[in-house]
């Protein structure tokens, strides 16, 4: 029996150390060994350097740079977020950061942060003036159409979902660990919600006929994230993990 083989996937942390404690707990209570993290890891204003120490020591976690772990790398950049967290940064974790790979692939899976061609950009969902909506099954098809492998697993939304097209491809999006909601003015403003406060993860199981997801919703001490996020003035980040819900 070669195939009884599980991946969690986490992503999306956003500094959020007391969702990721839980998650982690969650994971190693179902004896799963093999981790991936697809990225956007330390930025946020809850605790970036308590996060970055959790994930440093467990170097066999396969991490993925997402768009924000890669501002964090660059000199200059427009936000507060990356005003509160780049000066707690030291060496050491630049250094880890700069180890994030592009994608990883696993078998039949691809695992990426946005899409495995952008790290800023959504695949299942369109943005536009009037919100977000979702792709076509075409337009996906056509998109994924130069991707070997059977599986991509994409974070960077926030909202835990799957998609499966006729081709026989698969999407698959864990949602966010620490982060359950966010409000975005780029391209066009729009908000994207989960509508709960749970943490939330995927668990990959490879079976003789397929694999078999689990999406986990994993309830954890919010309150604590919450305060440590007013604490920094972001009372933007406190009411999404709170609700799962953006501030409009």
């Amino acid at each position: 029996m070669k195939h009884n083989h599980s991946i969690a996937v986490i992503s999306d942390i956003h500094s959020n150390v007391y969702a990721l404690e839980a998650v982690l707990q969650d994971i190693d209570s179902r004896g799963i060994q093999a981790i991936v993290n697809l990225g956007d890891t330390l930025f946020g204003p809850i605790a970036p350097v308590e996060t970055a120490q959790l994930l440093m020591n467990r170097p066999s976690i396969v991490s993925i740079m997402g768009n924000c772990d890669r501002y964090l790398l660059q000199d200059h950049f427009e936000s507060p977020t990356y005003e509160y967290v780049k000066p707690l940064l030291g060496q050491e974790v630049l250094d880890w950061l700069r180890t994030f790979q592009k994608s990883y692939v696993y078998e039949d899976a691809l695992f990426c942060h946005g899409t495995p061609f952008a790290d800023d950009a959504y695949l299942m969902e369109r943005v536009a003036p009037y919100g977000t909506d979702d792709k076509s099954v075409t337009e996906l098809m056509i998109e994924l159409a130069a991707v070997p492998q059977k599986i991509i697993v994409c974070g960077h939304t926030h909202v835990q979902r799957s998609m499966w097209l006729p081709d026989g491809k698969w999407i698959v999006n864990p949602g966010s660990v620490g982060l359950p909601a966010y409000f975005e003015e780029t391209p066009y403003p729009h908000s994207m919600e989960s509508m709960t406060p749970h943490a939330k993860y995927a668990v990959l199981q490879q079976q003789d006929d397929g694999w078999k997801l689990e999406q986990v919703l994993l309830p954890y001490d919010c309150e604590q994230a919450a305060q440590k996020a007013e604490a920094a003035g972001r009372m933007d980040y406190a009411h999404a993990i709170r609700t799962g819900r953006a501030e409009l």
